[in-house]
């Protein structure tokens, strides 16, 4: 069964991106160099990971990313910086 994991980014001009995926390492590939990065941080790189959280299934995953973009920007950084 695949981990999956929420993460967090900041995009060069101080945003932040959320997500969940498999692979951090090709996901965060993918927003700096490839194609398949989303359209949100094509035009906002380098990204830079902030957090990562690892999940045993993808709707777990989900529910967490739906949780955490509710959040304001203050509530995002505090949970990053726990």
């Amino acid at each position: 069964m695949k981990k999956w994991y929420l993460y967090v980014v900041e995009c060069s001009d101080g945003s932040l991106y959320t997500g969940i995926t498999t692979n951090i390492e090709r996901r965060l590939n993918e927003h700096n160099y490839g194609s398949k990065g989303a359209k949100y941080t094509r035009s906002r790189r380098p990204v830079r990971l902030l957090l990562h959280k690892e999940y045993p299934d993808r709707s777990k995953a989900s529910i967490a990313e739906w949780e955490f973009k509710k959040l304001k920007r203050k509530q995002k950084l505090e949970k990053i910086n726990e």
